[in-house]
């Protein structure tokens, strides 16, 4: 498994931040709410240590006791306000956040599910998950703790520097002495802790990705005794997880206490300058009031410069996060669907016209592929692996699309059906069946109203599966559980029957139906196959030849090109690539 590798770039990405906004816009109402708080928040914060200097300097210096208490009423009341304004700041802001996280959710595996095959081809599934979940999660940050946080750190600094120099220009000079080792450790701590954080996010998208390759191949794994190779595998995935994780957790734990240390050292220059000029009034104007309230002023300053850093981290992971994400929504495969063409009816004809694909641009697995299907005939393509038998109805589906050449049916381009329509009207039968971790009437429907139990019995009778999901208990509400490990395998080929015949599809696909079964169940599943076909047009692909001589004509490719084309006894007749596989299956059989 390939790992992934992502680094941080610029924290201030525009075109990203352009896209993120776009999310918040609905919500923009609560975005400026959350901006006005911000505003009041870094206004508040410096007026505690101004109501504490007056107090000493003016009442308490005098001994004036009731001048003290109006001062910590109004304190108080601060501290109230300052409390109520900071929820409703943390409240809004994760709301603001939640919202905007559902929506890209949402519209993340709305584009998801569109995207063409090809994607899937070369993405593993965990990382997408890490895209769907994790990365997603980690702009909920972005909002609570990254952008707002951030803008209301900046503007306490501001006012609490503003403050500080409107109280007293020497005391707060003194006092911002050891801002330059704040800065530089904020610097190194910012560098070092991105990197770290860099390491965690792409450590945990190649263990997600591990773990679900893995967990879904685990019949492979255990087949071929590969258990603790495997587990080396994990546990190697896992310590670089385990390393990128202690690194952040040293970068922290060094980082605040080396800023706890120089904070402390303001302070203790401020106190020792200040205390020793007034004591040798060397230094006029300086007052007990002024001093205690430079050190409240140290602290209120010194904290959000620690919180910056940590938060800068947050911002910038969040924004690799957002680039991901849109990364993925911009994604090229995406799979356009502009038709407009929603015919009630289609008859059922299909012809490929010059078609050429190949799947990486290069190698061509169809070339110059031409077929007309008439409306009601059965077709059966044949072929060695590879031939481009399954590549066929993959287009014809418009999971992969054509380079060149064009597929009509009923004299339509494919591209000017609206997507849903096509697939509505083409049944498709694979011969890997997935069932999903739920009921049997929810893996027929899928979850469409459309589908009524009436129109799954009907089904099921067509295809002779109906007496099997009676004896079920709960009949359509019977759980299969993952990959319908519940059913035997004639079993789900008979429920993707139902799935496929419950639209009324006029165009059938049968891709290898019968492959995986035993004789006795494959006559059960081939009498359902021949009742499904019954005046609708199919496309029917077979290793066992038996299995398609009534065909109206087989197809024989090699090489993504028509070797011959005729019914079973002319092409048997002609003594050539077909010939050569019905005999080959004929010795195998005897």
């Amino acid at each position: 498994m390939e790992k992934e590798s992502v680094s941080s770039g610029n924290i201030i990405d525009l075109k990203v931040l352009r896209q993120l906004m776009k999310f918040v816009k609905p919500y923009r109402g609560r975005f400026y709410f959350v901006i006005f708080l911000t505003l009041v928040l870094g206004l508040l914060s410096p007026l505690r240590p101004l109501l504490i200097q007056y107090t000493i300097d003016h009442h308490v210096q005098y001994g004036d006791y009731h001048g003290m208490v109006k001062i910590m009423i109004w304190i108080t009341v601060l501290l109230v306000v300052q409390t109520i304004f900071q929820y409703a700041h943390t409240y809004v802001s994760g709301l603001v956040a939640q919202f905007v996280l559902r929506d890209i959710r949402v519209k993340l595996y709305n584009h998801l599910v569109r995207l063409r095959l090809r994607f899937f081809d070369k993405t593993p599934i965990g990382r997408l998950v890490t895209r769907i979940i994790s990365d997603v999660e980690t702009l909920a940050d972005v909002f609570s703790e990254g952008l707002a946080a951030m803008a209301s750190d900046l503007l306490q600094i501001v006012f609490i520097l503003a403050f500080m120099f409107y109280v007293d220009w020497r005391l707060a000079l003194v006092s911002l002495s050891t801002i330059p080792l704040m800065l530089l450790a904020t610097y190194i701590f910012k560098e070092k802790i991105k990197v770290a954080f860099n390491d965690v996010r792409n450590a945990v998208s190649n263990l997600n990705a591990f773990v679900q390759e893995h967990i879904t191949g685990m019949r492979i794994v255990q087949l071929f005794g590969s258990e603790k190779r495997e587990f080396e595998k994990f546990k190697e995935i896992n310590r670089e997880h385990r390393h990128a994780h202690l690194k952040s957790v040293l970068y922290y734990s060094v980082y605040f206490p080396v800023a706890e240390i120089i904070a402390a050292m303001g302070t203790g220059l401020l106190v020792w300058w200040g205390a020793k000029g007034a004591i040798n009034e060397v230094i006029t104007g300086v007052t007990l009031g002024k001093l205690i309230s430079f050190i409240m002023f140290i602290q209120l300053f010194f904290r959000p410069i620690r919180m910056i850093a940590d938060r800068y981290n947050t911002l910038q992971m969040g924004i690799v996060s957002s680039s991901r994400i849109m990364n993925l929504l911009n994604d090229p495969e995406f799979i356009s669907d502009n038709g407009k063409y929603k015919p009630d009816q289609i008859k059922g004809r299909v012809d490929f016209d010059h078609v050429w694909f190949a799947y990486n641009d290069a190698n061509y697995v169809l070339r110059n592929f031409q077929l007309s299907i008439q409306p009601g005939e059965t077709i059966a393509l044949v072929g060695a692996t590879g031939a481009g038998k399954s590549s066929v109805i993959n287009l014809l589906n418009r999971f992969y699309e054509i380079n060149r050449g064009s597929i009509l049916v009923d004299g339509v381009n494919i591209k000017e059906f609206d997507l849903a329509v096509l697939r509505r009207n083409i049944g498709v039968v694979l011969q890997d069946v997935f069932l999903f971790s739920d009921t049997i009437r929810n893996n027929i429907t899928l979850g469409s109203p459309d589908v009524t139990d009436e129109r799954i019995w009907q089904a099921a009778e067509l295809v002779d599966a109906k007496k099997f999901i009676e004896r079920l208990p709960g009949q359509l509400d019977f759980n299969v559980m993952e990959r319908g490990a519940t059913l035997s395998l004639g079993q789900r080929q008979l429920l993707s029957f139902i799935r496929a015949m419950v639209y009324d599809p006029k165009i059938l696909v049968l891709d290898e139906a019968t492959s995986s079964i035993d004789s006795e169940t494959e006559q059960l599943v081939q009498n359902a196959m021949t009742k499904m076909m019954a005046g609708r047009t199919s496309i029917v692909i077979a290793h066992r030849l038996s299995t398609i001589q009534h065909a109206n004509k087989i197809i024989v490719l090699d090489k993504g090109e028509i070797k011959e084309m005729g019914n079973h006894n002319e092409l048997l007749e002609k003594n050539g690539f077909y010939t050569q596989l019905y005999q080959m299956q004929y010795k195998e059989a005897v």
